[in-house]
């Protein structure tokens, strides 16, 4: 059974960082793409980043690219999701999210993932 719980979430003033922490259970880690969502009040569920299984490649949206850094330690079965200088746009519900290898061509898309962790809320004050 497949498992993924989430931490890490909080309230920060903009500026701010936290890390994200998500472990893994279930899943034979290597060999699993990874990668976080957000999903904003009343909007959708979009995506943040994503490394590929193994930790060959990664992705970003470019609303955090060079604010953002995910990681892997495959180890711990756990990957993990740097925030730094964040805003009060990047208020949402942060999601775990996982696949067995994964296509590169669709890493970015929500529908390309199997299993889901039930999220952590992360608030960014002004």
């Amino acid at each position: 059974q497949v498992q993924l719980v989430e931490s890490g979430g909080g309230w920060v003033q903009a500026g701010g960082s936290l890390r994200l922490s998500c472990a893994a259970s279930g899943v034979t880690f290597s060999k699993y793409t990874m990668a976080w969502f957000r999903q904003a009040p009343g909007k959708g569920r979009d995506f943040v980043a994503a490394i590929r299984y193994g930790g060959g490649g990664t992705f970003y949206a470019d609303s955090v690219k060079d604010r953002f850094t995910i990681s892997r330690d495959n180890a711990k079965t756990e990957v993990y999701l740097q925030m730094d200088s964040l805003q009060p746009g990047d208020t949402a519900v942060y999601y775990c999210a996982t696949v067995s290898w994964g296509i590169l061509s669709t890493i970015r898309r929500e529908d390309s993932y199997h299993y889901w962790g039930r999220g952590t809320q992360v608030t960014v004050s002004s």
